[in-house]
């Protein structure tokens, strides 16, 4: 097949694009490099990429790029794309969250539409929920987001649910929960915790530590996301979490654990944006997608401690 993927150089992006070329897909990954962190962590990837045969690097941004020109003979579109970060989406940086988040997915629904394309599977985020009144999750449940970013996905959930069902245009969309492991992107908690245990550095916490967290391994990410171009449902929303739902301080600790170094932790006050809790329920991934995690926390950490633990800028950015 040949499969489109935005935010191909980023962390869960990357991560696709190499079980899409080990399945003998054709890829094409479309990657602007924002720079919301360092972009040799994006090159090396890119560079690695571009030794497949099979894969073709457009480094542009959806907002401008001739899209109808790439969806061209494309059977399936997995969108990734988007510039993340609860806390940094405040202010007047709000304007490139919703460039970068709702207008580009639009561009690239409406170019999908036109050019035929037979699934687009778009990544969301468990931001949407907001604090729920509720625990675990569930799709059908009232979104209430409580940042300027959970906004901006779920207002591109709502462009993906309108496309379907106004013009029958083939998509699903994927909530994630926590996604961490090799390649996490540098300020989310788990790398930015490992790095500290592997440099004896301190990390700072926001709030007491007692909020909880679905933690979701990057390969089981991934292999949700296949599952939905495969045989999710029209039009349908799917959580995908972990099943690894634990406090900040029982994180801690277990990374503590896989590396065998203390954390020193600076607690400070709660961040705006930050919700208390989230837990998926994700039943109807398991029931529709036959999707399970299959990666335990205490695994998934010691297999990111190990990329933690060896890397450098080259190490992280290499399969």
């Amino acid at each position: 097949m040949r499969s489109l993927v935005t935010g191909s150089a980023g962390f869960i992006g990357s991560h696709l694009v190499e079980r899409l070329l080990e399945a003998g897909d054709e890829v094409v990954g479309i990657d602007g490099l924002v720079e919301n962190y360092d972009l040799a962590l994006k090159r090396a990837r890119v560079d690695r990429q571009r030794q497949e045969a099979r894969f073709e690097y457009v480094g542009d941004m959806l907002e401008t790029l001739d899209l109808d020109e790439l969806l061209e003979g494309v059977d399936r579109v997995f969108h990734l794309a988007a510039l993340p970060g609860v806390r940094s989406s405040w202010g007047a940086s709000f304007q490139d969250y919703a460039s970068h988040n709702i207008y580009a997915s639009q561009r690239l629904f409406e170019a999908s539409l036109q050019q035929g394309v037979g699934r687009v599977v778009y990544a969301s985020s468990s931001s949407v929920y907001g604090d729920a009144a509720q625990l675990p999750m569930r799709e059908s449940a009232r979104e209430k987001p409580f940042s300027p970013y959970g906004v901006t996905k779920l207002a591109a959930e709502h462009l993906a649910r309108l496309y379907h069902r106004n013009y029958g245009l083939a998509t699903v969309s994927m909530r994630f929960f926590t996604v961490y492991g090799p390649r996490q992107r540098p300020d989310m908690a788990i790398q930015r915790f490992l790095t500290a245990a592997r440099d004896g550095t301190s990390i700072r916490l926001f709030g007491d530590g007692e909020q909880t967290r679905d933690f979701t391994y990057v390969a089981d990410t991934v292999t949700a996301l296949l599952r939905a171009a495969e045989r999710g449902q029209e039009g349908a929303v799917y959580n995908v979490g972990g099943g690894s739902t634990v406090t900040v301080n029982q994180l801690i600790e277990a990374i503590e654990e896989v590396s065998g170094n203390r954390l020193q932790v600076e607690r400070e006050g709660v961040q705006r944006g930050d919700v208390r809790d989230t837990c998926a329920d994700t039943s109807l991934a398991e029931t529709e997608l036959g999707f399970v995690p299959e990666t335990s926390l205490r695994e998934g950490l010691a297999k990111h401690w190990q990329a933690v633990a060896h890397e450098s800028t080259e190490a992280l950015t290499s399969p």
